[in-house]
């Protein structure tokens, strides 16, 4: 039994993948071939101390491209998969107009196509067998209307949180035993910030606490999954605080880290 990880060779997905080496094997996927053999060696190590007797291997993938992603399947369709986490993610920080537009679109791309192309195929297997888990990386910015000068990066969690949403509700995966959830942390203590361009950094969880908080959610049977008080709290007043409002809020907030 397996558990594939996208976004797995640091931050959140390498603490995820963690968390499930006592329960499954572990596929890591990322794009960085040195990281993930590293850690794929300190896994096995770690599974080997404490007897979890569950092996890691890695793949590596660019899960901006959907043909890279199709090709994952393929490898690892014939495994039996219970466990897909889409982690893999970027953001970019900056004015609309001034963000480099291939930049900006490789980070689009890596937040939206992976998450719904391998969705997409595991669901399938997933409900042929009728049981599994899918957990969706969204964030807290995903329920928000969107914020200034990180426009592109709102609107791809959007996506990923609204398309899991969706599939949720549909009949045939709402009556099975499959589980597809979607995570919407705030602030977390990873690299996100330095990659994205942002140079002040609002204090959050660790990544550990996260992927234990997360994982234990996923196996409850959480749809919407909200780690702590204030990401509750501004799901709630999301819903009573107009749009444009919350927009000038975020906008302000995120004018500060410039």
């Amino acid at each position: 039994m397996y558990a594939i990880i996208t976004g797995a060779s640091s931050g959140i997905g390498s603490e995820l993948a963690r968390c499930l080496l006592s329960r499954l094997d572990i596929i890591l996927v990322a794009r960085n071939e040195d990281k993930l053999r590293e850690l794929t060696k300190e896994y096995n190590k770690l599974s080997k101390r404490y007897r979890y007797n569950h092996t890691v291997e890695y793949y590596v993938c660019d899960v901006s491209d959907a043909s890279e992603c199709k090709k994952l399947y393929e490898k690892y369709k014939s495994y039996d998969v219970q466990v897909l986490i889409n982690n893999a993610g970027s953001g970019v920080f900056g004015e609309f107009k001034d963000i480099e537009l291939d930049r900006e679109l490789n980070s689009v791309m890596t937040n939206i196509v992976g998450v719904h192309v391998l969705t997409k195929l595991f669901l399938k297997d997933m409900l042929r067998v009728n049981r599994g888990y899918i957990m969706n990386v969204a964030s807290s910015a995903g329920y928000m209307p969107g914020s200034p000068y990180m426009a592109s990066y709102y609107a791809s969690k959007a996506y990923v949180l609204n398309m899991t949403r969706a599939i949720i509700g549909e009949e045939r995966v709402a009556e099975s035993n499959v589980h597809v959830s979607a995570l919407c942390p705030g602030p977390v203590e990873t690299n996100f910030n330095k990659t994205a361009g942002i140079t002040t950094q609002a204090k959050g969880w660790t990544p550990r606490r996260l992927a234990k908080y997360a994982i234990g959610k996923m196996y409850d049977g959480d749809e919407i999954i909200l780690p702590g008080i204030v990401v509750k709290a501004t799901y709630v007043l999301r819903k009573i605080i107009p749009d444009s409002v919350l927009i000038s809020i975020a906008g302000k907030w995120q004018k500060h880290k410039i």
